[in-house]
């Protein structure tokens, strides 16, 4: 979230084969007649390509030095799950800007490009919007039904489903039971849950100045999930939507009696404060250790009740992210890795925070029109082309090359194989043992020309539309395929998406 200025967050052709326009019917595989030794990507519905005019195109040699490497895809190590990927907007924004409406088809279809996914309305702003069931809508601190009209029109748009934030800061248990009743009966199936208020172990900044821990949250939020379930007994309650504090407030929630209450645990997450030297581009692509162990803590806390976890908000830096840092090419090498991690890590889900305050949001807009598709959308789209399926372990013959690489083995047989190279001047030449017989094979690649660009980023030398709309270039093939060997490149400061089936 924006925080205020409070520092103390195959079809596989063979043979001969003739160019062919690219459709859109589902999140399958578009590419095809591509040669023998082509792989199709699973691309999302939106995505679409021109018409190929080479049979197959070899996987450019980097210019910067090469790092020669080998890597090994093995066992099953955890799952990919679909409505993984989403994105997280201030309900304040979403109330004033007009930006959720069945008018908003650009917005609409960048979040189509990356397919199924999950919307979060919350933020600062949530516990400080208060319901009006009788307000004209688009009103500074209100929240009204014509809000949540526009957004039921806005969703219907796409495939995404939608957490939303009830106020619990500065609003009563009738009036959260009133939002929730509404919400709930425009939206339905498409929700995924309520969390009731916004980051409460902060409270005490704002709201409750004296006398506010852990055991008065629990207090408080166990009313208004009471009078939310008297008047929608089908409403399903998440929480706690720390800030942090994993160890301190999540997990004693989640152990407490207030754990047995709710479906999906919610927590935040934030690489750093955008207002230290050390928010570098730098330090973004370095390893975060803090992520690895948050899932650690969170994984063991729902194991034990039988429920998911999901960081509900989570971005680079917090006061808004820094500048030319969060909004640079780094954050999208930075993304991959994040979400990855937290797959990895047993999350269900992550929600990006974005909008048009600070400077990590994935699709910029200057409060009303939707500039384009930030770095880190990039990012996000080539982790979405991973799909779903059940994550496999992988090993990285490198020691000291700052590179990190991840494997999906997808529902149609096909490995995913995402590289992520973060080194500023070395190549990686690698070769990878896929653990099966490789019939064929295809890659894509994310590139920028710097770390700290905020410009210029491309997929497959494609950029991405204002309205989601992208033209991909062909699909490169391996340097070669043999057996369950498959060598390919891995750019200085780019990331690949190798298919292999």
């Amino acid at each position: 979230m924006y925080k205020a200025e409070i520092d103390p967050k195959p079809e596989t052709a063979h043979g001969p084969t003739r160019a062919r326009s690219f459709y859109r019917p589902s999140r399958r595989t578009l590419l095809s007649g591509l040669g023998a030794t082509i792989a199709l990507p699973f691309l999302p519905p939106v995505l679409k390509a021109a018409a190929q005019t080479a049979a197959v195109v070899p996987q450019p040699v980097p210019t910067a030095v090469q790092t020669v490497a080998t890597a090994t895809v093995s066992s099953a190590v955890g799952t990919l799950p679909d409505y993984f990927m989403g994105l997280s907007y201030e309900k304040g924004d979403f109330v004033t800007e007009l930006l959720f409406t069945s008018a908003d088809t650009s917005l609409a279809g960048l979040f189509n490009l990356l397919g199924n996914g999950v919307l979060r309305i919350g933020g600062n702003s949530a516990d400080t919007t208060i319901w009006t069931p009788n307000g004209p809508g688009n009103t500074s601190g209100q929240v009204s039904p014509v809000d949540v009209d526009n957004l039921a029109a806005f969703l219907a748009l796409t495939k995404w489903k939608l957490l939303y934030c009830i106020n619990l800061g500065t609003s009563t248990p009738a009036l959260a039971a009133a939002e929730a009743a509404y919400v709930q009966s425009v939206l339905g199936d498409v929700l995924i849950g309520f969390e009731i208020g916004n980051e409460p172990d902060e409270y005490y900044l704002s709201y409750f100045p004296t006398g506010w821990d852990l055991a008065a949250f629990e207090t408080l939020w166990q009313q208004f999930r009471s009078a939310i379930l008297a008047t929608t007994p089908s409403a399903i309650i998440t929480g706690p939507a720390s800030s942090g504090n994993v160890t301190t407030w999540t997990v004693p929630f989640l152990q407490d009696s207030t754990g047995k209450l709710i479906s999906l645990a919610t927590q935040h997450y934030y690489r750093g404060n955008g207002h230290s030297a050390n928010a570098t581009t730098a330090n973004l692509v370095s390893a975060d250790p803090n992520i690895i162990a948050d899932c650690v803590a969170l994984k063991s806390a729902t194991s034990a009740l039988g429920i998911p976890f999901r960081f509900s908000e989570t971005n680079s830096y917090l006061y808004g992210g820094s500048p030319g840092v969060s909004n640079a090419y780094a954050s999208a090498l930075w993304v991959i890795d994040h979400l990855f991690n937290i797959a990895l890590g047993g999350g269900s889900g992550v929600n990006m925070q974005g909008g048009d305050v600070g400077y990590y949001t994935p699709i910029d807009n200057d409060g009303s029109t939707i500039l384009g598709a930030a770095p880190e959308y990039y990012g996000l789209l080539l982790f979405s082309l991973a799909g779903q399926g059940t994550l496999l372990q992988t090993t990285l013959s490198t020691s000291g090359f700052n590179a990190t690489m991840y494997a999906v083995h997808a529902s149609s047989g096909s490995i995913k194989i995402v590289i992520v190279n973060k080194e500023v001047y070395q190549s990686l030449n690698i070769t990878i043992d896929c653990g099966k017989t490789i019939k064929s094979a295809g890659l894509f690649e994310l590139r920028g020309t710097s770390l700290d660009t905020i410009t210029g980023q491309t997929l497959q030398g494609s950029t991405v539309a204002t309205d989601g709309s992208i033209t991909l270039g062909t699909p490169y093939i391996p340097a070669s395929v043999s057996s369950s060997m498959v060598t390919c490149y891995v750019p200085a400061i780019s990331a690949i998406i190798l298919e292999v089936f």
